[in-house]
């Protein structure tokens, strides 16, 4: 059981040992790490990641979906599960800190429960997820949202994923076994991969939630034409729409209070070519907010948008949606929690969404969900320059260390007070209300 009168801390020298010795794995002669999901380094970095969990006193196993597990028993074991954990395959051009910070984080949180004979109420359990930077297999199965059929999900080393799992301890044909529903919560500790935080000076992010995503593919046809001889009052200009459309995309984004994203990252021009009025362009529109209200808002406001702008300019636009992602709210409580160990604990904090998906985006949707950020500098990430300084990354586990801590306080409150026996008011005009055995009903409404 948790002492009172003891504030746990992580041992800072090691965690940030062990976030650079897991980073010699993989690495280039550039700097950049490259641990792809699958690949012979991600074998080798799990390895090294299970040896530390068994080390630290958890047990440890593999999943379906390849999922490495480690546990740490509670008083109660038949309580649900306090989670936390992330990722550490990286992107081809990675850094040490994307996931890995969650990860390791937990690690050195057992440890410290462990050296100082520290039970929680609940078990915790620290879950490295499978393959985060492509196909999420391993949060989405956990959830229960995997696509059945095995071609929707391509592996960034073109393994079939069937064949991917298996040589990771996993297996395609039992996949929904590693579906949960024993969960009480799931915190995520992450480097917040955008600049916010070190642009208003704040050393920690309480994650008010994953945004939503709904991606489109506009296609907007007009007329080729010589360049030369085709006056500018009489041209189907594809490329001048596309940029109306372009700067509209941008200006509905600004116009929102909630401030989402609105991006416009692919183009392809036809004929493309020096002398020509381009005849055709395709596009893509990206929209990200917490609210799927504003999502659906700022769609309807693009396409009247494009209305306008394919009646000026004698163009035809056609918008097809080609991915739509739910958004996941945080818990309020966890938030406040969060905000509250930071105020105690003289951290300056801020709230802000999270605009990146993470496996904490899929978790959410099964159990109660929390985010801890921690400052990007110069808000890089997926690159071999991404940087979170030391003491920046122990700020972050000891937030989360005191999150896990009061969650599992919270939630052992709430059962005892959900067992309480229920009050039978007695109304002496009713007496043929009162129950015979008053004894029998309140044996009755306790809670196993």
């Amino acid at each position: 059981m948790v002492n009172s009168t003891v504030r746990l801390t992580v041992n800072g020298d090691r965690l940030n040992d062990s976030i650079e010795r897991l980073a010699k794995i993989g690495r280039q002669s550039n700097g950049d790490i490259c641990r792809l999901a699958f690949t012979p380094e991600d074998l080798q970095a799990r390895y090294r990641v299970q040896q530390w969990m068994t080390d630290a006193g958890m047990t440890v196993r593999i999943d379906a979906a390849g999922n490495l597990i480690g546990r740490y028993p509670g008083v109660d074991e038949t309580a649900p599960v306090l989670a936390t954990g992330s990722h550490i395959d990286t992107v081809p051009s990675g850094g040490c800190y994307d996931g890995v910070l969650g990860v390791l984080a937990g690690i050195e949180i057992v440890r410290v429960l462990r050296e100082n004979d520290v039970r929680l109420h609940h078990p915790i359990e620290l879950i490295v997820f499978t393959d985060e930077e492509s196909t999420m297999i391993g949060s989405r199965a956990i959830a229960g949202t995997v696509k059945s059929a095995p071609e929707s999900y391509k592996t960034t080393t073109g393994v079939p994923i069937q064949d991917a799992l298996e040589a990771i301890g996993g297996n395609w044909d039992f996949l929904a076994q590693a579906r949960r529903s024993d969960l009480a919560a799931f915190v995520e500790l992450h480097v917040e991969q955008g600049a916010v935080l070190e642009k208003t000076g704040n050393q920690i992010g309480v994650v008010q939630g994953v945004v939503g995503m709904q991606r489109y593919q506009v296609s907007i046809a007009g007329q080729p034409n010589h360049a030369g001889t085709t006056p500018m009052t009489l041209r189907q200009d594809a490329l001048v729409a596309a940029a109306q459309l372009i700067l509209a995309v941008q200006q509905i984004a600004l116009a929102m209070p909630s401030q989402p994203v609105g991006t416009v990252g692919y183009l392809t021009v036809a004929p493309n070519t020096v002398n020509i009025v381009p005849g055709r362009v395709e596009l893509s529109i990206d929209l990200r907010d917490l609210s799927c209200e504003v999502l659906d808002t700022m769609l309807s406001q693009i396409q009247q948008q494009m209305q306008t702008i394919a009646t000026a300019t004698q163009t035809t636009m056609e918008i097809q949606p080609i991915l739509e992602v739910e958004p996941t709210p945080a818990a309020k409580h966890i938030q406040q929690t969060i905000a509250q160990i930071c105020e105690e604990t003289h951290l300056s904090y801020c709230h802000l969404p999270s605009r990146a998906g993470h496996d904490a985006m899929e978790m959410g949707r099964i159990t109660e969900m929390g985010m801890i950020f921690v400052p990007s500098q110069a808000g890089i990430s997926h690159s071999g320059t991404e940087y979170t300084s030391p003491e920046q990354c122990v700020a972050g586990a000891n937030v989360l260390l005191q999150t896990l801590l009061r969650l599992d306080a919270h939630y052992h409150q709430l059962k005892l007070k959900q067992a309480q026996p229920k009050q039978v008011a007695f109304d002496p005009n009713k007496p043929e209300k009162f129950p015979e055995n008053l004894a029998l009903v309140t044996r009755n409404t306790i809670s196993p």
